[in-house]
């Protein structure tokens, strides 16, 4: 079943200098990520994130960056930005 899910990634620890999105992306290829809002500096790194596709891909693929180092939290109410 499609269905979307907003999401913060945290990249910290040089995860911010890592293709972590890419390297899902190729594990994951359906499905499909839209950078809402980044902040990369020098530490860290922070991007909103909405993910759509099938529930269970996504959750996959939110595993995979966890594993890959990368702090996932949903956002919580609204959308992510205007516009």
């Amino acid at each position: 079943m499609k269905t979307s899910r907003r999401c913060w990634l945290t990249f910290e620890g040089g995860r911010q200098n890592e293709p972590c999105l890419w390297r899902m992306s190729q594990k994951y290829p359906d499905v499909v990520f839209d950078i809402r809002q980044a902040s990369v500096q020098k530490d860290i790194g922070i991007m909103a994130v909405l993910f759509e596709g099938d529930g269970d891909e996504i959750d996959q693929a939110l595993k995979f960056l966890v594993e890959q180092g990368v702090k996932v939290d949903p956002v919580e109410g609204g959308s992510m930005v205007a516009g």
